[in-house]
């Protein structure tokens, strides 16, 4: 007996000890070497697993690309909300009178405080997929799981974060959980494509259904994967504003064979030389400083030090130049951007062009204006026949503060589910529906629970897909999220 009990305490240290080793290698590496190793207590019971798998697979089975419209998607949700014993006046199906199939759902878990509620936001749309696109045996729009992934055009935009806001949804109000303020899911139409985005729609036409005092939108941040491994966790609090400006030169134009010197098209092609060869000024805010300070640790030699000297104020001018040759991302980061996506002239190939027309389009930092942009578009181009008008009227989208109320709680739940992952600020390049909500004075944060795939990034592409596991881990990291901005403990 004592031999077998000290044989049985020896297996066990030798546990604990390669445990222990197993922790400092992945401490040295610098994140999570293996996604699948994540223990089984942070992906939920097996109930809640299946509960938010067949929502999951609802969702993705049903098109919601813009032709089809996400009125479907929102009734089936609200069908099983209806199930779980949520009232009818908690649960609103709204849509706009002329495009009834873009539908949206904004469903209530009433608390006990009389704080301002916290919304979390999702989208229903998805872009289209062809079956013929994708590999033998995938349809984007019929749920498959195989060899460790969810396959489906919306797993991982969005409708994985949906099903998990659902879920959550539901297992809050089955354990009878008592948020110290309402919790607000709303599921949203045509973030993708269309004009029926309904983010915007909602605050224009259902502003007391929005009125809260912070929003999560899953649709952006969130755990980065990298060639398997977990490297860092996103939480944007700041996104670049687009605009598109209309270049245009007019000539008399004439014959082609007797050419002359001032070309409508010559001069915009100049112009657009020139403007290629342009960088706007670097300019840091609070995120994106913060971004570069925590991403230093993660990086070793020039690119480790570069970061640190760019997120100095003023940053340096030389690590500004590398780190903006090292990678699009890090040069897009640090200065808005302009850049010539579409360009036609010219009426017959056997005349002289009598216009000539590019779009420029610009991603400004959340300091800058359209006006600034469009006058230093104006410098830069350095002739006074091409005409610089703007296609857009932007309205600014202030950076959310780095507020403890959020960060502090996504730091604590993230060192808890992924030891050894940072957790960093990000200014999002491209836009999210964030947008509407920071404009109206909301402060809103890009949290999403799923670790991604970012080699290749699968979202709008073939193939799309998502880690079974990562996925439960995130529908678990979400209901954390959910209980710690609702109860009062940080």
């Amino acid at each position: 007996m004592k031999k077998r009990l000290a044989g049985a305490r020896r297996k066990r240290i030798g546990a604990i000890v390669c445990c222990l080793l197993a922790l400092l290698i992945n401490a040295i590496a610098g994140g999570v070497t293996n996604p699948a190793t994540i223990s089984a207590q942070t992906a939920g019971s097996s109930s809640q697993r299946r509960l938010a798998r067949e929502i999951l697979k609802e969702l993705i089975e049903i098109d919601t690309t813009l032709r089809f419209g996400s009125a479907k998607a929102a009734e089936a949700v609200a069908a099983r909300l209806r199930t779980a014993g949520f009232s009818a006046t908690d649960i609103q199906l709204l849509a706009p009178a002329e495009h009834p199939i873009h539908g949206n759902l904004v469903a209530r878990l009433r608390g006990k405080g009389d704080a301002k509620p916290v919304l979390f936001l999702a989208h229903l749309d998805v872009v289209e997929a062809r079956k013929e696109d994708w590999s033998e045996g995938l349809d984007p729009f019929k749920f498959t799981e195989r060899d460790g992934f969810f396959y489906g055009r919306g797993t991982v935009d969005i409708k994985g974060e949906a099903a998990s806001l659902v879920a959550n949804l539901i297992r809050l109000r089955q354990e009878g959980f008592a948020p110290d303020r309402d919790i607000i899911v709303a599921l949203t139409a045509d973030e993708e494509e269309g004009d029926q985005d309904g983010v915007r729609w909602l605050m224009r036409n259902h502003r007391d259904l929005m009125d809260v005092a912070l929003a999560i939108n899953t649709d952006t941040g969130g755990g980065q994967i990298e060639k398997g491994r977990r490297v860092r966790y996103a939480v944007q609090t700041s996104e670049k504003v687009s605009i598109n400006f209309r270049l245009e030169v007019k000539n008399r134009g004439g014959h082609s064979s007797l050419p002359t010197k001032d070309n409508a098209i010559y001069r915009l092609a100049e112009g657009l030389a020139r403007l290629a060869k342009f960088d706007f000024p670097a300019k840091l805010n609070e995120t994106t400083r913060t971004f570069f300070e925590k991403m230093s640790a993660q990086e070793k030699g020039r690119i480790a030090a570069d970061m640190k000297a760019v997120a100095q104020t003023p940053p340096r001018p030389a690590a500004v130049a590398r780190l903006s040759s090292a990678a699009p991302l890090y040069n897009s980061l640090m200065r808005t951007t302009c850049v010539a996506t579409l360009v036609e002239a010219g009426h017959s190939a056997y005349a002289l062009p009598q216009l000539a027309r590019a779009t420029v389009n610009c991603r400004m930092l959340p300091e800058d204006s359209a006006e600034e942009v469009r006058r230093t578009l104006v410098r830069i181009l350095a002739d006074d026949q091409i005409t610089v008008t703007p296609e857009d009227s932007p309205q600014p989208s202030p950076a959310a503060p780095l507020a403890p109320e959020v960060m502090r709680p996504v730091e604590r739940l993230v060192a808890e589910m992924w030891p050894g992952v940072p957790v960093v600020p990000m200014m999002e390049t491209g836009a999210t529906d964030c947008v509407y909500l920071r404009q109206a004075g909301i402060p809103t944060f890009g949290v999403a629970g799923v670790f991604y795939e970012m080699d290749p990034y699968r979202a709008h592409g073939k193939d799309e897909r998502i880690g079974v596991e990562a996925f439960h881990e995130g529908v678990e990291f979400m209901y954390r999220l959910m209980k710690a901005l609702t109860s009062g403990k940080q």
